[in-house]
């Protein structure tokens, strides 16, 4: 059974927008919120060069990443054709309004990846 851990309200993340969580190790996960209220969790770094997804545009499902504008789905981590490659996603539960993460996830999923440089 997952040991989750709240990290905020849905409303505090931006509609359309997102939120950073930090992590001790490893790249921040970055927290997005749909149109729909739904509520996403990735890896905050693109598959591409790593750009900081955070500070992408979210549109649909989607976000944008702010640096070479691939389209990241929100609910796999995937890039949409015709570019290529994954980045993390992270299970999120949202109850009464609270957003969390899964603890084990947080402390051990991607922490190899490193920040980018670009």
């Amino acid at each position: 059974m997952s040991e989750w851990v709240t990290i905020c309200r849905v409303q505090d993340i931006p509609k359309l927008g997102a939120r950073r969580v930090a992590r001790d190790a490893g790249v921040d996960v970055a927290l997005f919120r749909a149109a729909d209220d739904q509520v996403f969790a990735l890896l905050d770094r693109c598959p591409h060069k790593g750009g900081p997804l955070s500070q992408g545009i979210v549109f649909g499902h989607h976000v944008a990443c702010p640096l070479h504008n691939w389209s990241i789905g929100l609910d796999d981590g995937c890039a949409r054709a015709p570019d290529e490659g994954c980045t993390t996603t992270f299970k999120v539960s949202v109850v009464d309004d609270q957003v969390s993460l899964d603890a084990e996830e947080l402390r051990c999923l991607a922490t190899d990846e490193a920040q980018a440089a670009a």
